[in-house]
């Protein structure tokens, strides 16, 4: 009697989950499941130790919780990442700043103008490698020489700016492009007297391939010469911008969570990064890392406004720089180039690294 009472108990609950299961399935699905917005970046150059908070903010739902599918790519260089872009090939990119107010300046991608939505990196990281032992010593020695760099490197980009500034004739310095994986052992066997880049890319592709950076390359950074310059940035196309800010406060807000998480613990950081690329160095990835938060985000200004903003002063005078020293032609207002709209408030950003 027992037994039967039991199996028909059993038969009723299982028709109960089975009904159950089946209207599950005619029903919604919750709302953070149905509602993702997806959005496609592309980031600044191949996967490396400073994307580290990106990929924390993906793989721990930050982005997830504001709503949003975030698809990241690999970029070919931070110039490249704003005119993806302005292209619409992009929704959002991590790209250089001063790449984007060139393109506003010659009204290059006209209504279609993206919007720098996080100013990431307040140092200028812009550099020219040479060798130690070379003929180049000063900017003026870069005369009658063969300087080289990826086509859409942000440093190269900035050439003639800085030329002008430091004094060079930039029609006697003969340019040449070549594969971001062959720059630094082009320098070192000499077939270019010098390289464009990023500081801490370069010393750090350097060592990725046996070169000590410190004993065999000298550094001319952009910034001793007058270019106190922003750099790379959040930028936002400007479909976005117009019809979907939310979805940007969203962004901002777990990109910063992510960069809060890197802080604590960079070797999460740098598993994340391991994740989509097995491949990398993660002791060399790691002391990347660290530099990129020590030098190219560690502007004084950081402890009033955090990472994310600009100093309006500041900012005013760097596009000036750059429309001076290219010869562009209007003048941007900061406005047409940056947008603190979207930044979480200051007391949730971070006003302090490592």
């Amino acid at each position: 009697m027992s037994t039967k009472s039991s199996s028909t108990i059993s038969r009723r609950r299982l028709g109960q989950w089975l009904g159950a299961a089946a209207l599950a399935g005619a029903l919604p699905m919750p709302a953070i499941a149905q509602s993702l917005t997806r959005v496609r970046m592309v980031l600044n150059w191949r996967y490396q130790g400073p994307q580290g908070w990106f990929f924390l903010a993906e793989d721990r739902g930050y982005f997830r919780e504001a709503g949003l599918e975030v698809v990241m790519d690999q970029g070919n260089g931070s110039g490249a990442a704003v005119g993806a872009v302005a292209s619409g090939s992009y929704d959002l990119g991590f790209g250089d700043i001063n790449a984007l107010i060139q393109l506003v300046a010659r009204g290059a991608a006209g209504g279609n103008t993206p919007l720098a939505i996080s100013a990431m990196y307040n140092r200028p990281p812009f550099t020219i490698a040479v060798k130690a032992d070379g003929p180049i010593k000063t900017p003026k020695d870069m005369e009658g020489r063969t300087l080289g760099g990826p086509a859409n490197d942000g440093a190269l980009k900035l050439f003639p700016a800085f030329a002008k500034l430091a004094g060079v004739d930039a029609a006697k310095v003969q340019l040449t492009n070549m594969q971001p994986n062959l720059r630094e052992q082009m320098l070192q066997r000499g077939q270019v007297d010098g390289v464009f880049g990023f500081v801490n890319t370069i010393r750090f592709s350097a060592k990725l391939v046996g070169i000590d950076p410190d004993k065999d390359f000298r550094f001319i950074n952009y910034g001793d010469f007058g270019m106190d310059l922003y750099s790379n940035a959040i930028i936002a196309s400007r479909k976005l911008v117009n019809e979907n800010p939310t979805a940007l406060r969203g962004l901002l807000a777990a990109i910063n969570k992510g960069l809060k998480d890197t802080l604590k613990d960079p070797d999460a950081a740098i598993e994340a990064v391991a994740k989509r690329e097995p491949l990398i160095n993660k002791a060399v990835e790691k002391e990347r890392l660290i530099a990129t938060l020590n030098d190219e985000m560690s502007h004084p200004e950081l402890a009033n406004i955090g990472i994310g903003d600009i100093n309006d002063a500041r900012f005013a005078k760097s596009i000036g720089v750059v429309v001076e020293a290219d010869g562009l032609p209007r003048t941007p207002a900061p406005e047409e180039i940056f947008s603190r709209a979207f930044l979480p408030p200051v007391a949730d950003r971070v006003t302090k690294l490592l």
